[in-house]
């Protein structure tokens, strides 16, 4: 009997053995979907091709960021800040706070320990917008904002429901409505330039279906579910409008006025209006898959774009968006960076272009 018994043990740890072993093939084969049940939003491909594979750990002039925020919220976390800054030739970072009042001020005095490292750009107050008589207290903000150390205005936002970045939002009232000028003409006597978000990438406002080549990423900002909103196209028209009307104040257009996918419409403002730039931040995904057009584009714009971030301070983000400015590599993915399901390309842009992209344009905004 004792014989008969440690077999049936036996035979009893053996079978659970595989139920285990089944167990965790079938969890397995849940994880690892199958080509015919493979989501979109699970395929993230990566290269196989033998081709050069660039590390750029420094920029190669000293670059000026000219679109971060408030990343850093602690003495420690800004000296970090700092370091990796240090480590990667960010020589100046223009922290957009959105922020005003007291707000504004707690923030400054984070940043005000490293006056050569950080510049502080304060918002606008729109409190009030909707009533007769806005204006004359929100000028009187932002002048108490510059008289505080703010430098800039930004990073204003509208995506087409109104001035929102900045709080109190301002639904309904846009970059080119009469009710800005007193603030926007104030900036020009202050010498504050202006951060403009209009609209969002193109391919937000088109059908989340099949043919949209952007489809992950756009479904994550969808616009076109949003009745109501002005369109990409009366967006990008309001902000021309308003830098038309203020040929004294700059204009910072940030994520290249969010027309990637036309450059073509970003160039002809840049042709008309000389108080209008526009930064690269957050929008090398965008722009990396066309990069012979958009080295072109960089070329004959070199004087009138300027280099920007907005994903974050960390060493290895500042690397991506050295590599796709400064290498020659092919079809390489950045998943950390980018959910468009389709291959980067460096743009190895020439010296003098990166040079001014990295730093010469942003001096001449940051001492007009």
């Amino acid at each position: 009997m004792g014989e008969i018994r440690r077999c049936q043990i036996v035979y009893s740890r053996v079978l659970l053995g595989l139920m285990f072993v089944w167990a965790a093939v079938g969890q397995s084969a849940e994880k690892t979907p199958q080509p015919e049940t493979l989501l979109l939003k699970d395929f993230h491909p990566q290269s196989v091709y033998k081709v050069p594979q660039t590390t750029v750990p420094k920029a190669k002039y000293p670059a000026i960021d000219m679109h971060a925020h408030v990343y850093a919220k602690t003495p420690e976390q800004v000296a970090n800040w700092v370091r990796m800054m240090d480590e990667t030739g960010i020589e100046k970072a223009v922290v957009l706070t959105m922020a005003t009042g007291k707000q504004f001020d707690a923030i400054y005095s984070l940043y005000a320990k490293y006056p050569n490292r950080f510049e502080v750009w304060c918002g606008f107050d729109y409190t009030g917008y909707d009533k007769e008589g806005f204006g004359p207290a929100a000028v009187k903000e932002l002048e108490r904002c510059y008289k505080a150390g703010a430098r800039g205005v930004g990073e204003l936002g509208d995506k087409g429901k109104g001035l929102f970045y900045c709080k109190p939002p301002a639904w309904g009232m846009h970059l080119d409505d009469p009710r800005m000028d007193p603030l926007l003409e104030k900036c020009a006597e202050l010498k504050m330039p202006v951060n403009i978000h209009v609209a969002d990438p193109y391919w937000m406002y088109l059908p989340m279906d099949a043919q949209n080549d952007g489809l992950m990423n756009a479904y994550t900002w969808r616009l076109d579910n949003q009745p109501g909103i002005v369109g990409h196209q009366g967006m990008v028209e309001i902000l021309e409008r308003a830098v038309a009307r203020h040929p004294r104040t700059t204009f910072v257009a940030c994520h290249f006025a969010n027309c990637c996918y036309d450059l073509s419409r970003l160039g002809q403002m840049l042709d008309k209006y000389p108080n209008l730039y526009a930064d690269i931040s957050a929008r090398y995904a965008e722009t990396a898959a066309i990069p012979r057009f958009v080295g072109r584009f960089y070329e004959k714009y070199q004087d009138r774009l300027v280099y920007g971030t907005d994903m974050g301070a960390s060493v290895d983000t500042y690397r991506f968006t050295f590599r796709v400015l400064e290498s020659a590599d092919e079809h390489f993915y950045a998943w950390n960076y980018s959910s468009y399901h389709w291959p980067l390309y460096g743009l190895a842009l020439p010296d003098p272009v990166l040079e001014k992209v990295y730093r010469a344009n942003a001096i001449k905004i940051l001492q007009k």
